[in-house]
């Protein structure tokens, strides 16, 4: 009998332009070879240059999807994009884990839309300190990674949070390393220790959703088995491939 794809589970608002969020998500999971279940955060009246609004889904809300997926899917690993605020963040990922309480969490802190609008007020390290304590990888921009951690440079940022968890800076905003992408893990907050994972040479072009594509892409190749650094190299060439595919905002998944 055929064995079945890995179970990957993505919480994350939904974009109708299927750019970004839970349908991206789905999108790339099912590219990369596994099989995506979504929980939806927000309803967003978007499209590929327009952010307009959201209608967030509550912590209960959010909980009432997810329960009866992961009590009846044997999900290892899950992508959470945005959600209203870290307070509904932190409820549901409590719930998340006293269902499944070795789940894997990988979180792409979107902050602002590259539209422009923006998603959380609270960016103090302090109010996001319980829920990094429970990610297995985080996956901020150059922006992102200062405004959580309060630091003023990249690198002394990731540090920072790499004291909670991994962080892979990515490099699209970054001056000191141009599209360079970086691994630091918890352990390991040494210059030597870090990974850093070059552009590719290819010509690609600015989509909209490519956070969201790059951290379902690594979410999908850890379900796989893959290592955690293994699995950043993998997806960004799945990211850059995406990048490529078109010329305008929106993109094609291909394997």
């Amino acid at each position: 009998m055929e064995q079945h794809r890995p179970f990957v589970l993505s919480l994350a608002g939904l974009d109708p332009s299927a750019g970004a969020g839970l349908l991206a998500d789905i999108k790339t999971f099912e590219a990369l070879g596994t099989y995506g279940l979504g929980v939806c955060t927000a309803l967003t009246v978007q499209t590929d240059t327009q952010f307009i609004s959201a209608e967030w889904q509550s912590a209960a809300q959010i909980i009432a999807q997810a329960q009866p997926l992961l009590e009846t899917f044997p999900v290892q690993y899950c992508k959470i994009g945005i959600m209203k605020d870290v307070h509904t963040m932190l409820e549901v990922i409590n719930a998340i884990r006293a269902i499944n309480p070795d789940i894997r969490i990988i979180l792409d802190p979107v902050l602002k839309a590259s539209a422009g609008y923006t998603f959380h007020d609270d960016t103090r390290l302090s109010a996001w300190k319980a829920v990094l304590t429970q990610l297995y990888l985080l996956t901020p921009n150059l922006q992102e990674a200062l405004l959580l951690s309060g630091e003023k440079e990249g690198p002394a940022a990731a540090r920072v949070l790499a004291s909670y968890c991994a962080v892979l800076l990515k490099g699209g905003h970054r001056e000191d390393k141009p599209g360079i992408d970086s691994l630091y893990l918890p352990a390991q907050r040494d210059t030597d220790n870090i990974l850093d994972i070059p552009a590719g040479k290819g010509r690609v072009y600015p989509k909209h959703g490519s956070g969201c594509v790059l951290s379902a892409a690594i979410t999908a190749q850890l379900a796989a088995g893959v290592p955690l650094s293994t699995a950043c190299i993998t997806a960004k060439l799945y990211t850059e491939k995406f990048l490529a595919s078109h010329s305008s905002l929106l993109g094609y998944h291909n394997t």
